[in-house]
């Protein structure tokens, strides 16, 4: 699925698009490692069709086919979704969305000339998966949740994104119908939150964003929040994205499958969220520990926006302590089974939208 599917988005669409923003060092890399690619898929075609020819072989190819492909979908397109989208000065309108490569690179190229082809030798295809993934991607603006979650946790994370502006909003806009009424007014109050000084980060102001819980088995947020799910697991209560991570960690990664021993399947084992490791710690020492600080040994690596010229626009560690940071998934085993009804409710109902005049 990673190298037949998911690849042309990030070898060849990834690439194009750098490209259109003058790097052409990536896309001299990446096509040739998209040659590798074209053997990789005969490769997987020709082992798929062997493993094929043993009945028993059947039912785990499709369990492994329908968690891969979930797994590939919310993993491959949250990052390079937004890569593509949030990463890009490249505005002309005729240029492809994520949306439309993806539809091309992975729904045409993919789906419907690849996998569907395989149902003539009995294999069942996820089409439900492939229609889900479609539908967070174009209707439910998975990638936009994503790259609004990546800006919300700039400061414990390696990277530093821009504000956007009045020509990323019209193209936005343009491509994706609605996406203003969703996201405007957060990015809005982003480029306004940008420089330190009257205001902490982001995350820990008031612009109607509730930070999310993560999925245990994909490790992305659950972001279309309508869709978690939240069930004790080995004893622990865990939150997921959608019913089929769940299923992935409670039915499919474990030692038997439909009554069939699979002794060598991996388990999602440990501490699957980092903040779960600084539970309860000031903002100031997680990014100290993480090691997220410049030379100087108080300015920070990430910053909300790119003008980096003048150290008085730098946020540094006393710009963010006093900030206390908590799991969500400690808080969520804390709870008591009414706290937890109640809480997981009130989640999936909130449009996580900043309203007007924040």
């Amino acid at each position: 699925v990673a190298e037949t599917a998911f690849t042309n988005t990030l070898f060849v669409a990834m690439p194009s698009e750098a490209a259109a923003n003058g790097d052409y060092l990536l896309p001299t890399v990446f096509h040739s490692v998209q040659s590798d690619e074209s053997r990789h898929i005969s490769n997987g075609y020709s082992i798929l069709l062997m493993a094929l020819a043993d009945e028993d072989n059947r039912q785990l190819l499709e369990r492994d086919l329908r968690y891969a492909w979930w797994n590939n979908h919310c993993v491959v397109d949250a990052a390079i979704g937004t890569f593509i989208e949030y990463g890009t000065k490249d505005r002309r309108k005729d240029r492809d969305s994520y949306a439309e490569m993806w539809r091309r690179w992975i729904y045409d190229d993919y789906y419907r000339s690849y996998l569907i082809p395989l149902e003539k030798y009995g294999l069942v295809i996820p089409h439900d998966l492939v229609e889900k993934a479609w539908d967070r991607i174009y209707n439910q603006h998975y990638v936009h949740r994503v790259a609004q979650f990546f800006a919300t946790g700039w400061p414990v994370n390696y990277w530093r994104i821009d504000a956007m502006t009045d020509t990323d909003f019209a193209w936005f806009e343009h491509k994706y119908p609605g996406w203003y009424d969703q996201f405007g007014k957060w990015w809005e109050a982003y480029n306004r939150l940008a420089y330190p000084g009257r205001n902490k980060p982001i995350a820990f102001e008031n612009v109607g964003y509730e930070y999310p819980h993560r999925c245990w088995t994909c490790m992305v947020p659950a972001l279309i929040r309508e869709d978690m799910v939240v069930e004790k697991v080995d004893g622990q209560w865990r939150t997921y994205c959608s019913e089929t991570c769940h299923w992935t960690d409670a039915v499919a990664f474990r030692p038997q499958y439909e009554g069939r021993e699979t002794p060598n399947m991996g388990r999602l084992t440990g501490k699957r969220e980092w903040e779960t490791l600084y539970h309860g710690q000031d903002l100031a020492d997680i990014i100290a520990d993480l090691g997220y600080v410049r030379d100087d040994g108080k300015t920070l690596i990430a910053q909300p926006h790119l003008d980096l010229s003048d150290p008085k626009k730098l946020w540094t560690l006393d710009d963010v302590r006093g900030i206390p940071f908590g799991s969500p998934n400690v808080t969520l085993n804390q709870m008591t089974d009414a706290e937890r009804e109640a809480w997981a409710a009130s989640y999936r109902a909130n449009p996580n939208r900043t309203p007007s005049g924040v």
